[in-house]
């Protein structure tokens, strides 16, 4: 169904006094969601590639800010009433679970269920290391942190003895009033089976175009394969196709349930140039060519 497809706006590494404005105009020009970046650190010596960049090249990130997801999502929250925010993604396999847990149910209620929780790991070593936890087995510590905090921000006593966490009975309050959707992100077998087997969604991180339609069709065989393809799921995408309604008609047609559009290449050194006047006007521009004519 066409009319169903929702669009995020994507903007990071920029002036970070931008945000709260941009959140209010994406909203009003009738974007679903917003997706917030996360970083912890900048290394000053990595042998680590970024995995979505052509090189791998990590240098574009020296000296951008970042705001913390949790806080700068519930500043963004006080200032808009509809539209959603979605971490893309939280490095949740180097943080505390218990912790996110709490974060993101107190996010959670204070936006009023407008928190989706995107999750992935870190491809930097370096970030384990500075947070004290080991780079082996981390996507099966990733996988135990995904079910405390979904058992946590669920309300209720929740209790948990795996590998790596042993939580006795506890609870949080407050928690939502709705389940926070828990999606996905990353390319890699392990993480599409992930997606498939524990998530309420997965997140695509672009690249290369011509890939896309063969991580759709792997996944669609994991969710078959782990029994899963019956529940709902959302599909986050960045495609070309995402600018055109056409385009936004195949990615429908794929099975994609929201598109991620941004404006500007991220990927540069140096600091963003661009003014938000100039960000408000390029999301207003798409919003009025593609978003109104798909969802009139």
């Amino acid at each position: 169904m066409l009319g169903g497809m929702r669009f995020s706006y994507a903007e990071a590494m920029t002036d970070p006094s931008y945000y709260l404005p941009l959140a209010q105009a994406a909203e009003a020009a009738g974007y679903a969601s917003f997706t917030v970046a996360d970083s912890l650190v900048y290394p000053r010596e990595s042998d680590a590639t970024y995995p979505y960049t052509a090189d791998g090249s990590r240098e574009f990130l020296e000296d951008k800010s970042f705001i913390e997801p949790f806080s700068l999502i519930a500043a963004m929250g006080a200032v808009t009433s509809k539209i959603r925010f979605t971490p893309f993604v939280l490095k949740l396999a180097v943080r505390p679970p218990v912790l996110v847990a709490k974060q993101a149910s107190s996010v959670a209620f204070l936006t009023g269920n407008r928190l989706a929780l995107g999750v992935g790991l870190s491809p930097w070593p370096e970030d384990f290391a500075v947070m004290g936890v080991p780079w082996e087995r981390r996507g099966r510590r990733m996988d135990e942190a995904i079910e405390i905090v979904r058992g946590l921000t669920a309300g209720g006593y929740f209790e948990y003895h795996g590998e790596f966490f042993d939580l006795p009975p506890v609870k949080m309050s407050p928690v939502p009033t709705e389940p926070i959707p828990i999606l996905i992100g990353g390319h890699s077998e392990a993480a599409l089976r992930r997606a498939a087997r524990l998530g309420d969604g997965w997140m695509h991180g672009g690249g290369d175009p011509a890939e896309l339609d063969a991580l759709l069709t792997r996944l669609a065989e994991l969710r078959a394969a782990e029994g899963t393809a019956d529940r709902p799921f959302e599909i986050h995408v960045i495609s070309p196709e995402a600018y055109s309604v056409d385009g936004v008609k195949r990615l429908a047609d794929k099975g994609v349930t929201d598109v991620i559009v941004g404006f500007r290449n991220p990927y540069v050194k140096g600091p963003d140039t661009q003014p938000l006047a100039k960000k408000i006007e390029h999301l207003e521009r798409f919003a009025e060519s593609v978003i109104a004519k798909v969802n009139p």
